[in-house]
């Protein structure tokens, strides 16, 4: 589907964000772990049904608590079933592959679109020391995985964590219910996404779970643990997806207001919008249950390190286009193995209008132009992200994007929701 963005004037209402679906994932596969959980103000995206899918696979008995609220029964003991299809979801396959490994059962891991080529090799290898039977699809170990019966031994687990805080998650959830304690360390020149670690850590907490973090790069996770279950686990707002909103209420004349919850308990590495686009000259009335902002802001543009916020890269990336001075975007290589490319893809398609865009290894360098071309197609690549960016983007120039509907991977009511403010937008097949 290609949607037209039109230039909009105004944008005014009010909209309620989408919960995490960082934190629905992890609620949901931790909660396959152990115990009876209730889990409140779910994300209903693509990604989160198939968390949901495989907590089912895990044999989690899974019924509805309300709106947007579930019961989750595990059952450690049911075995796997022989296919477990994931969908494009990476932080679920990433999460199943080692609660699977550790199982003993045998089992075919498939997915689709753009999980096809997205690299597990750190994780997979680390899994096959540990004892497991394990095989991926070529070099990059990507789906599809098979599984077989394998002797699980525990002990010190070293894992380079320079391509994704994924592995480290994945990990860290599994290993409490070996029977013997486990010391985790992390190699690599750089520790990507650690926010995310913390994220996985805190859900794991709320299910009475222990672990012992001696540095940035040293875990102890005690062994033969018992998850207890999540009680009345809230779901906070998703502020990656609130990005979105934010940085069109910014380029434009606005009076939004952003609903949601707001837990500050609760890290989000995508919390980290909230001081950069301040840091860039915005300001706009944050609490507890909103995000208010009147529109728009003379922005200037700057150095920002994203290593802990990758999924921030396409959006701030347009933001940069209306900045004054130049932006650089740095410590984001890692950026490169999400849905697409986020360096060179988004390079790709900003040359499109006529940015000046400079692509390094693990940074991308944005110069402002005085006018850019209007009503370009541009292509996410079949990444979320980039689509609801380039949206934005046609908010305040006008563009065309191809395949809209990729947005249901996080945020299936992203049209509806800019259209309630005023966006003006037409669909074609």
């Amino acid at each position: 589907m290609i949607v037209k963005v039109n230039p909009s004037q105004k944008l005014k209402g009010q909209i309620i964000l989408p919960a995490s679906k960082s934190y629905t994932i992890r609620a949901f596969i931790i909660a396959s772990c152990g115990g009876v959980s209730t889990i409140v103000n779910s994300s209903d995206c693509d990604d989160a049904k198939v968390s949901m899918r495989v907590a089912k696979a895990l044999g989690s008995g899974i019924i509805r608590a309300g709106d947007n609220s579930w019961k989750v029964s595990a059952d450690i003991d049911k075995t796997l079933p022989l296919n477990i299809d994931v969908g494009e979801s990476g932080t679920a396959l990433r999460f199943l592959l080692p609660l699977a490994s550790f199982r003993g059962d045998s089992v075919f891991i498939e997915g689709k679109g753009t999980l096809q080529g997205r690299p597990n090799m750190f994780l997979t290898q680390v899994l096959r020391d540990m004892g497991a039977n394990i095989k991926g699809k070529g070099r990059s170990e990507s789906i599809p995985i098979r599984i077989k019966n394998g002797y699980i031994h525990t002990g010190k687990i070293i894992i380079d964590a320079s391509l994704s805080s994924q592995f480290i998650s994945a990990l860290i959830i599994a290993c409490p219910r070996l029977l013997e304690d486990t010391t985790l360390l992390l190699k690599g020149k750089k520790i990507v996404s650690s926010d995310y670690i913390q994220m996985t850590m805190q859900v794991l907490k709320k299910s009475g779970i222990k672990i012992e973090k001696k540095d940035q790069r040293k875990y102890i996770i005690p062994g033969n643990q018992k998850f207890k279950g999540l009680s009345n686990f809230l779901v906070p707002s998703d502020y990656g997806l609130a990005a979105f909103t934010i940085a069109a209420a910014v380029l434009i004349d606005s009076d939004v207001v952003l609903n949601g919850a707001f837990c500050d308990e609760l890290v989000q590495a995508d919390a980290h919008i909230v001081h950069l686009i301040k840091s860039m000259g915005a300001k706009f009335i944050k609490t507890s249950a909103s995000i208010k902002i009147k529109g728009p802001f003379m922005l200037n543009g700057g150095d920002f390190n994203l290593k802990d916020c990758p999924d921030l890269v396409p959006i701030m990336s347009v933001l940069a286009l209306f900045a004054k001075g130049k932006t650089r975007l740095y410590g984001i290589k890692h950026a490169r193995v999400k849905e697409s490319d986020r360096i060179s893809d988004l390079r790709k398609e900003l040359l499109k209008i006529g940015a000046k865009v400079e692509e390094k290894n693990d940074e991308i360098i944005i110069y402002p132009q005085a006018e850019y071309k209007k009503n370009c197609l541009l292509d996410p690549h079949n990444d979320h992200r980039l689509a609801m960016s380039f949206a934005v983007l046609g908010l305040k120039l006008g563009v065309a994007v191809r395949d809209m509907e990729c947005c249901s991977k996080s945020y299936p009511k992203f049209l509806t929701d800019i259209k309630s403010l005023g966006a003006k937008f037409t669909k074609n097949a």
